[in-house]
C-alpha cells in the first residue's frame, strides 16, 4: 500500500493514502480556526511555529504545488525557502474538486461527498463539480447545498478572494459558501485584496491561486513551470513585505503533479463492453460496469494494467480508507464499482472527457507527488 509515516514518504512511492487525522487537507482549517478562536493547542504540530501571538491569519492556497516539487526547487526561491515548511496529505482522489472543498470544510470527502472531478448523477448522467454541468438535459445539476452540506470554515465567516471567473459557479457555492468574497483579475491584485481585508480587521482571509496548476497542464514541470513559482515567490515577498504585524501566513496547495508524457491509455474494448459509464479522472478513473460484471471488469483490467496501476474494487477502495471514511449512502451512489488508479506516469481515457489542451502534467492518482502537499507558514 505504499508508506504511511508522513516524514518517511519519498517521492518514490507509488501507492499513497491519505492520513486524515494527520497534517493536511481535512485537518488545516480546523487547526486555523482553532488558532483564530484562540484555541491553538495543536497549531504547532501541525504548523512548526507556535502561534501565540499571532492575531489574525491568511490562508494562501496554491493550485498545484505538490510538496516534492516545491522542495527540489527552493533553492531558487529565496521568500519561499525563508518560511517553515511541513508536509501535509492531500486526499484521495488528488483532484482540485475534492481537494479544495476537505481544505475548506475540514472534511474528508468521505464526509462532504465531492469525490471527483466528474461523479455519477442518477443512473446515467454526470456532474462535472468544477463546471457545475450535468452531460444529460434530463439531469440538471444539484443544488450545491444539497450535493455538499458540510458548512464550509468551521461556522466562520471569512474574506475569501479568489478569481473573478468562478464568482457565480455551483463549486464556489459548494466550498467557498459563508465566506465574503472579493474578486482578483490579476495576480498582483490578490496581495491588494487580503491587504485590504486585513486592514479593515479581518482575522481570517483565505485566497486562492490557479496559475501554478494551469501552467503544469500545459507546459509540464520544466521551465515554464520554474518561472511560475519565482512569480510566485514574488506575489509571497510583496505580501510579506506590507502584512501587518501579528499576522500569520499559511501557504498550502490542493495536490501535486505528475508529468505523463503519452496520450491516455484507451481501455480495452472486452471491458468496455462490460462497463455503462466512466467517471473520475484520468489518473483516478471509476468504471461503472453492468450488472454482475464488476469482478471480470476486474479481472482483466488487473491483467491489461496491472504492472502500471492498482484496480480496486468498491469495497477495496472503502477498505483502504482513500476517502477517509464510508460515505453515506447518497453519497455512494457516487462511487464506481471498479477504480483503475495509476502507479505509473500514464492516465486512463474517457472519451467524454476530453479538454482544450493536452494536458502534460496531471493529477488525481495517489503517487507520493500528488499526495503529499506543503505546509508552509510565515509569522510576521
Amino acid at each position: 500500500m505504499g508508506t504511511t509515516h508522513l516524514d518517511e514518504i519519498t517521492p518514490n512511492d507509488s501507492f499513497v493514502v491519505p492520513d486524515y487525522t494527520a497534517p493536511g487537507l481535512a485537518t488545516l482549517m480546523p487547526t486555523v480556526v482553532d488558532i483564530v478562536r484562540g484555541r491553538a493547542k495543536a497549531a504547532e504540530e501541525f504548523l512548526g511555529v507556535g502561534v501565540e501571538n499571532v492575531d489574525r491569519i491568511v490562508v494562501l492556497a496554491l493550485d498545484g504545488l505538490g510538496f516534492f516539487q516545491l522542495q527540489q526547487r527552493l533553492a531558487s526561491l529565496p521568500i519561499l525557502a525563508s518560511g517553515v515548511l511541513r508536509r501535509g496529505y492531500s486526499v484521495g482522489p488528488t483532484t482540485t474538486a475534492t481537494a479544495l472543498t476537505s481544505l475548506t470544510t475540514g472534511a474528508t470527502p468521505a464526509e462532504h461527498g465531492v469525490l471527483g472531478y466528474r461523479v455519477r448523477l442518477g443512473s446515467h448522467a454526470i456532474l462535472n463539480t468544477l463546471r457545475w454541468s450535468s452531460s444529460e438535459h434530463e439531469a440538471p445539476p444539484p443544488n450545491p447545498i444539497d450535493f455538499q452540506p458540510v458548512p464550509p470554515f468551521c461556522g466562520e465567516t471569512p474574506a475569501v478572494v479568489t478569481k473573478y471567473l468562478f464568482a457565480k459557479t455551483g463549486f464556489t457555492q459548494v466550498h467557498l459558501r459563508g465566506g465574503r468574497l472579493r474578486y482578483w483579475h490579476a495576480m498582483s491584485s490578490i496581495v491588494a485584496k487580503i491587504l485590504a481585508a486585513l486592514k479593515e480587521g479581518e482575522p481570517l482571509v483565505f485566497a486562492y491561486y490557479d496559475g501554478i496548476d494551469t501552467v503544469a497542464h500545459e507546459f509540464g514541470l520544466g521551465d515554464a513551470y520554474e518561472r511560475e513559482l519565482v512569480m510566485v515567490d514574488m506575489l509571497v515577498g510583496m505580501l510579506m513585505d506590507q502584512l501587518p504585524t501579528r499576522t500569520a501566513l499559511v501557504i498550502t496547495a490542493d495536490h501535486g503533479q505528475v508529468e505523463v508524457p503519452k496520450p491516455p491509455i484507451r481501455i480495452n474494448g472486452e471491458v468496455m463492453d462490460l462497463v455503462k459509464l466512466l467517471s473520475g479522472e484520468g489518473r483516478f478513473r471509476w468504471l461503472h460496469c453492468q450488472q454482475g460484471a464488476t469482478e471480470r471488469v476486474a479481472d482483466i483490467a488487473t491483467e491489461l494494467y496491472g504492472d502500471v496501476a492498482r484496480v480496486l474494487v468498491r469495497n477495496e477502495v472503502l477498505g483502504l480508507g482513500i476517502f477517509g471514511g464510508t460515505p453515506s449512502s447518497g453519497v455512494m451512489a457516487r462511487v464506481g464499482d471498479v477504480a483503475i488508479v495509476p502507479t505509473a506516469p500514464v492516465s486512463f481515457y474517457d472519451p467524454a472527457d476530453i479538454g482544450a489542451l493536452q494536458l502534460i502534467c496531471r493529477h488525481g492518482g495517489l503517487t507520493a507527488e500528488e499526495v503529499i502537499i506543503p505546509i508552509l507558514t510565515f509569522l510576521r
